[in-house]
């Protein structure tokens, strides 16, 4: 009987997972919709794509402000564009919470969560400021909306966020929701990050404010 042999290159193959480069085994993140919202962060369409070796790496942040230590100081505006740096606050409890953004969900669930125990705070003489990378007019609509009775500070282009090396979450995309409590010296005593509970943040920052 006769046999029939073909050439090896019309055979085609499945390509596969290159042990050298995890990465081409990642699977695309794709938004369901043009203006999805997840805690804090609005997405827009996205086409899937793999990464390929010429994209440029992502910036990783590590952490900077440790407990114990004393942060960067910063000059910010409020939400009312009046000038407020941290040196106001030393002398009594800080608690500093970064977050995402302004009328995201869990941004608003964690600045109305501190609003409702903000009697909380004032009697353990504690002062809350939250601060974000939205401009003066954006906080005090979010302000005024919510009767939000703590400062909020303006922190555009994220410079002071970067200086305090507060990680980001989803790949990098979204970012980090984190908290810090510092003492009357200015000296950090708490340092929580909780992304997706963000009501959390202020049960944990009251227990260690009414133990100082």
């Amino acid at each position: 009987m006769a046999c029939i042999s073909l050439p090896k290159s019309s055979i085609p193959l499945l390509p596969t997972p290159n042990p050298k480069n995890p990465s081409s085994q990642i699977l695309p993140i794709i938004s369901k919709s043009s203006q999805s919202q997840i805690y804090g962060l609005k997405l827009s369409a996205i086409s899937p794509s793999l990464p390929s070796s010429s994209s440029p790496q992502r910036t990783l942040i590590f952490a900077k402000v440790n407990k114990g230590s004393t942060p960067p100081s910063f000059t910010l505006k409020d939400q009312d564009g009046r000038t407020v740096g941290l040196s106001k606050f030393k002398g009594k409890p800080v608690v500093v919470y970064f977050y995402p953004a302004d009328e995201t969900p869990g941004c608003t669930k964690q600045a109305c969560a501190f609003r409702d125990s903000y009697e909380k705070f004032k009697k353990a003489g504690a002062e809350v400021v939250g601060i974000s990378g939205d401009d003066p007019s954006s906080h005090k609509a979010f302000s005024k909306k919510y009767r939000l009775p703590f400062t909020l500070l303006s922190d555009e282009g994220n410079k002071i966020r970067k200086e305090w090396g507060i990680p980001a979450d989803l790949f990098g995309t979204l970012p980090g929701r984190q908290t810090y409590v510092l003492d009357r010296n200015g000296v950090v005593q708490l340092i929580y990050n909780n992304q997706f509970q963000p009501e959390k943040h202020v049960d944990e920052t009251l227990k260690l404010l009414q133990s100082l």
